[in-house]
Formats: structure tokens, sequence, C-alpha cells
């Protein structure tokens, strides 16, 4: 990497890390942001370590690329956008920020990926690992930048990544030691366009992998049990509905792992502190992941039952005159929210809607079973899925139109009874009112928190 310069693209935390990172390298690196409206002078005032680096916000100018050898993307940054596609055509290598991380990072690597349970997958098996090895990392979509912690790490260090299809979009020499896809449904098609392009880059977690390592694989998801039957990492399978002969699965309360040997009992779902049949596949996708790194059974079990659920996806967050609260604001999408609908035990008021992101809402919809009470809807998407809901034969009297979040948990809470539950899982993104769904789901709970008893 001697004499390359390095453009990265996108001013937020991940650009910011990757430019930290490779000033740490004495690497030549020039930031650059799309928005017109950056405060460049501000920005340097912010982040005082970038030092004098170049910042180019708006339109980059030809001169800013000249001798760049290697543009760095952060997720957000689509790969078919007129600025990428310029320094594609002037011969300019695309990285993304995983590759970057792992080019110049050092350890061992087991990265999680899937629509839908990434996040509490990866948190699990963080905790698991950080009970057999000291140096743990747990990175990626999670929160923390593979580039944050990348120039720390040691031949003992532990990455445990979270993996988005937009990071995966960008990885050429990527390769963990153990993978997982959890599952694949639709999402993100508004930057994908296409399922086929959606799941090829789910797929890319996988592409480099040897037959030494390994890849765990939902095999109850059709697209990925065949994915596995050509693979050469070799696979372990996880399956909530039926006992494997080599793999992990759920066979009552209890979670068995196989192999040609013995099948021994991993946990009790019981004994978690965590519900649904949705948590359960990440509980044997973690576990499955960790016996494949050489984790003892008996280290797994105990970090298990430790687990507490993660922020943000179906946590609890307090009862109002016998009334329940959930936040599952990391419900981003309907087959997520769909989880967090089948895990309700009580008559639910489901808060839904949000940013579109060209999904349709059919199967979640099909999914309330006469459990949902009330459909309380917000943002962009709430005439699409009253249509649909209507469409389905939801009650019409049923749904209701709310301009924002406090209006929705009121109007939640004016219309439940005692022994109810009120959901936040918007089957949606939360862009357009929020920078975030973390945002969203803080600002529901103070809103929950602030309801007279």
């Amino acid at each position: 990497m001697d004499g390359k310069r390095f453009l990265v693209f996108g001013a937020g935390i991940s650009g910011i890390a990757a430019c930290g990172l490779l000033l740490e390298q004495n690497l030549d690196v020039i930031l650059y942001d799309g928005n017109p409206n950056l405060d460049v002078k501000r920005f340097r005032e912010t982040y005082p370590r970038l030092g004098k680096i170049p910042v180019y916000a708006g339109e980059l100018p030809q001169e800013a690329i000249e001798g760049v050898d290697i543009a760095v993307l952060s997720p957000g940054v689509p790969l078919d956008l007129l600025e990428v596609e310029k320094l594609k055509e002037q011969g300019i290598q695309i990285w993304g920020e995983i590759e970057l991380a792992y080019v110049f990072g050092k350890g061992r690597v087991l990265a999680v990926t899937g629509t839908n349970g990434k996040t509490t997958t990866t948190a699990l098996l963080g905790e698991i690992m950080k009970q057999a090895y000291q140096d743990v990392r747990v990175v990626g979509n999670i929160g923390i930048p593979y580039t944050q912690i990348a120039g720390d790490t040691t031949e003992d260090s532990i990455i445990v990544a979270e993996l988005s299809s937009f990071q995966l979009e960008t990885v050429r020499r990527f390769c963990p030691e153990v993978s997982a896809i959890l599952n694949i449904t639709p999402d993100h098609l508004n930057r994908h366009h296409t399922m086929e392009n959606y799941i090829n880059a789910k797929k890319a977690i996988a592409s480099r992998q040897s037959a030494s390592q390994t890849c765990v694989l939902n095999y109850e998801d059709e697209v990925l049990r065949e994915f596995g039957e050509g693979l050469l990492p070799h696979v372990v399978y996880f399956s909530s509905v039926r006992p494997l002969v080599q793999g992990i699965y759920l066979e009552g309360e209890d979670i068995f792992y196989a192999d040609e040997q013995k099948k021994q009992l991993v946990c009790r779902t019981e004994e978690l502190n965590i519900f649904g049949v949705h948590n359960y596949e990440n509980v044997m996708a973690a576990a499955a992941m960790a016996i494949s790194f050489g984790v003892s059974i008996e280290q797994i079990r105990a970090a298990l039952i430790r687990f507490e659920a993660v922020e943000h996806r179906i946590e609890y967050v307090t009862q109002k005159r016998g009334v329940r609260f959930y936040n599952d604001s990391k419900g981003t999408n309907p087959d997520a929210a769909i989880q967090a609908v089948k895990a309700m035990k009580w008559p639910t008021l489901l808060i839904g809607g949000g940013y579109d992101k060209g999904s349709s809402y059919e199967t979640w919809i099909q999914a309330f079973q006469g459990k949902v009470k009330k459909l309380v809807l917000l943002g962009a998407t709430r005439e699409k899925i009253a249509e649909t809901a209507r469409e389905l034969g939801f009650p019409k009297e049923d749904i209701l139109f709310t301009d924002t979040l406090e209006e929705a948990v009121l109007v939640c809470y004016e219309n439940a009874k005692e022994g109810d539950a009120v959901l936040l899982s918007p089957a949606c993104a939360s862009w357009g009112m929020f920078r975030n769904y973390e945002e969203r789901g803080n600002l529901f709970k103070e809103i929950v928190k602030d309801l007279k008893e």
C-alpha cells in the first residue's frame, strides 16, 4: 500500500473512522462527501484528529481524484451513484470500509449477515467469544466501525462483525474464518433494485472462504439451503422446525447440536432471557458459529443464559395501567416486524409505518391473525399499509392515522385495556422522520415513560 492515494467517500461515522485508519498507516488520503451543505470549517473543528487532509463537499472536482488509486465507500453510498461511476471509469479501485479494515487489521474474524436477526446474533456471539477469549471486538453494522478498531488489533484479536448488504457489496479480499447468513427476505430493494442483487450481496460473505472454514446457514430458508449445497467451506445448518443429523436445531423447548459423534444439549429455551422462535434461531446461529470456532458447549451455555435482549429489538419498556409496552424500532422491514408480532402473547396495539424502502406488507398483515386489535400508522407508508390492510380484511375502523410518534403512543394508550400490549414495530425504516431507528426507539421509550398512570 506504500505510495497509494486513497479517497474516502462519505463524511459520516464510517468515513471518519476510515480516514483515521489510513492516517494511522501514514497513507495519503482525501475525504469527499456529496452533501453540498457540509460545513468544512466546522467539520475540521469537530474532528481535529483528521488534521489537514483535503475535504471536498458537493460536486467532486476532477483535480480531487487525480492520482487516486483506491476509493473507500461508506456503506450509505450506492455503487450506481454518478460520482462512483466516474471513479470506476478512471480505473480507481472501489473498496468499502470492511475491505479496508480487513486489509489493515489483524486477528481472526467471525461475520454475520442476514435480513433479520443480525444485531442480536452478533451481540450473542460477541458475549460467547468473550467467555472464551480476552481480546474480542464486536464491530460493523452493530454500531462500531470495523475501521475504528482495525489499527489496534493483534494476531490474538477476535473480531465479531455484523455486516449489512451495503457493506458486503464492496468486499473483495474479505474472508472470515466463520460466516453466517441467517435468512434472506426482501429488503433494501430501493438500493439493490432486484432480489437477485440483494441475495448476491449477502452471499458475498462466504465467497472467499476455503474448505477449512465454516459457513452457518438457515436450513429453513430455501435460498440458503440451495446455496449451501454448492459451497466450498464446511456448511453447518440450523433449524427451528426439524431435527438435523448434523447441525443445530430446536426440538420442543431444547436446543441441540448434533454431529457424527454425538448429540449435545446446548440449552433450554426457558433458561434464556429472550423469547420468540426468531430469537431461538439467533441463539442457534451464534452457538453454531462458536462451536465451529472451537468454543466449548459449557462456555456457550454460560454466555447464552446471561444474555439480555438487544436494545430496540422487542425490548420491554415498562407497564402502565396493566398495559405492556415493547420497543421494536429495529423492525425496519416486514419480515422483522412479523417476528415481533409473533412474539406478542397479548392483544396488541401495533404502531407501524415510516420510510418506504419498496417493501410490500401483505405477509406482515397476514401475520396479525386476530392478535393485532388496532393498527396505528404514521409516516410516508401509512396510506400504502392501510390500503393493503383493508384489502386483506383488517377492519378499517381499527386502522388509525397519526402524524407523530407521540400521537401514535397516546392513541394506543387511550385505546388499550389492562392485559393489552403496545408494540412499536414499524416494518419500515425511520428515515424522513428520524435520523435512525435508535432515535425513533429512544423517543418511543421517553414518551412511554412520561405517560400518566
